[in-house]
């Protein structure tokens, strides 16, 4: 049964590390397995925000992409009529500078010009060599009219400015116009100004827009980013604290264990010390009895002991003294072979003692190698626990303050964020409408400062006379031709 009994502990043991290991190595697996889970879901969650904003980004595309198909329909639709009309423009002018051209060779003929001498002594030629201040000034007011229907809104009060200044009697009478040419030459100046103005606002407006869209979309991806690790982190926590639950309940579990088994151990040790002085003072006593038999039955292997007189007095105060033997004629003979039952009896009983008493001894030394390793492993595991405690309590305040940087970065990067879509507001606000009309604005710019400045050089002709020098190149130029005759 011993043997047996060492055998099953055995196996038992082996059994009991096999499935330490076996959990160990599972938990392991499974904590690997967590963490897995747990990137592969932050990673689902950034995919997620990353598929609705890539989805928005193709709603607001494919949005712009209607717009632009739409305007490019009534461009291309604006443009053939304007190409239509440029080329029935194109036509006339062309028709017009040929019959200019027929009539001036036609006027400048010799035979024409030798006529004209004869009927119209008058007048060398048909071609006009001067031109009167009044007719200058007409012309140079028709321009500045021309000009103000195409000009700006702001523009306008300057050109009205310069027709007064030119329709004024001011000018007549002094006889030249020095100080509406001057003014022309300032509102030129003041138109090129604006259209450069208009172009570095232009530019400064587009730059501007990007800058603020992409720093618009990393705040977003921040903020997703912020959102995403806040429900992270407290997933976290809250795992950390069911651990740290979990920790405290196994180490009181451990301690109560602990108790209960050194109070075991305790009361073990208690009765086996009982069992080892009941069994020695009853080992003395059938030595000393069985001592006391061979007294009388078997001398020589009597021992004489010192120490028991005052036992054997005891022992023998509490028996009565025996009866007389019988009357008998015979002589009293020793029971021999009595005596040597009840001894062999004793011989038993002493072995059975010592059988006992050797396994209980053997008991209590594998209960208390038992008891220590279990202390021990109590020990080794409660400071492992602890120190996992104390690591576990260490992560949770890292992880929280980790949140509350988290919290802060959210709150700040909304509040940028809100202050990027106003300043985006206000952009829109500032650059629609000059980016909306700034090729009108161009446009009207260019068309007021080519009046301004034909008006200009109308009025520088007032010095002296339109003559004609260069015919054909004028006309190749595609300049009026009325503003020669």
């Amino acid at each position: 049964m011993a043997e047996g009994l060492a055998e099953a502990t055995k196996t038992e043991q082996e059994a009991i590390k096999s499935c330490r290991d076996l959990v160990r190595a599972k938990e392991k697996e499974l904590k690997a397995l967590t963490e897995t889970i747990e990137s592969k879901t932050q990673d689902i969650g950034e995919l997620g925000i990353e598929l609705v904003q890539m989805k928005e980004d193709l709603s607001d595309t494919q949005k712009a992409l209607l717009e632009d198909q739409k305007f490019i329909k009534e461009l291309k639709k604006s443009c053939g009529t304007k190409s239509d009309e440029w080329a029935e423009r194109q036509r006339t002018r062309a028709e017009e500078l040929v019959a200019l051209a027929d009539t001036i060779k036609l006027l400048n003929d010799d035979d024409a010009l030798d006529l004209f001498k004869k009927t119209l002594p008058g007048a060398s030629s048909l071609l006009q060599f001067s031109v009167s201040a009044k007719e200058i000034r007409a012309r140079a007011l028709h321009a500045m009219r021309g000009a103000r229907q195409s000009a700006l809104k702001q523009d306008k009060a300057g050109l009205d400015l310069l027709t007064l200044a030119l329709a004024g009697k001011k000018a007549m009478n002094q006889g030249g116009f020095a100080e509406v040419v001057k003014m022309c030459d300032e509102m030129v100046e003041v138109l090129k100004k604006e259209q450069q103005d208009d172009n570095h606002k232009k530019e400064y407006c587009a730059g501007q827009f990007g800058l603020a869209e992409d720093k618009k979309k990393g705040l977003e991806r921040t903020i997703a980013k912020e959102t995403n690790a806040i429900a992270t982190t407290k997933d976290a926590i809250a795992t950390t604290i069911e651990e740290i639950a979990a920790l405290e309940t196994g180490i009181r579990k451990l301690d109560r264990s602990v108790a209960e088994a050194t109070e075991q151990r305790k009361q073990e040790n208690a009765e086996y010390k009982e069992l080892m002085s009941s069994d020695g003072q009853a080992k003395e006593l059938l030595a000393f009895a069985k001592n006391r038999l061979n007294k009388f039955y078997n001398p020589k292997m009597y021992k004489e002991d010192k120490s028991a007189p005052s036992f054997v007095q005891v022992v023998a105060a509490k028996k009565d003294a025996p009866s007389p033997p019988p009357e008998t004629w015979d002589a009293y003979s020793k029971k021999s072979g009595e005596s040597n039952s009840v001894i062999s009896m004793m011989d038993l009983l002493l072995k059975d003692l010592e059988k006992e008493m050797t396994e209980a001894k053997a008991e209590e030394q594998e209960a208390q190698a038992d008891y220590e390793t279990m202390m021990k492993e109590s020990a080794d595991k409660r400071t492992t626990d602890s120190k996992s405690l104390t690591e576990k309590s260490s992560a949770k305040a890292d992880m929280e303050t980790a949140l509350e940087e988290h919290k802060e970065h959210l709150v700040s990067g909304s509040k940028e964020l809100m202050a990027t879509d106003k300043y985006i507001h206000n952009l829109h606000a500032e650059c629609d409408w000059l980016i909306q009309y700034f090729d009108v604005r161009k446009e009207a710019r260019t068309d007021e400062i080519d009046a301004i400045t034909k008006a200009k050089a109308v009025l520088n002709g007032a010095d002296y006379s339109l003559v004609q020098t260069k015919a054909h190149s004028f006309l190749l130029r595609g300049a009026p031709a009325a503003a020669a005759f």
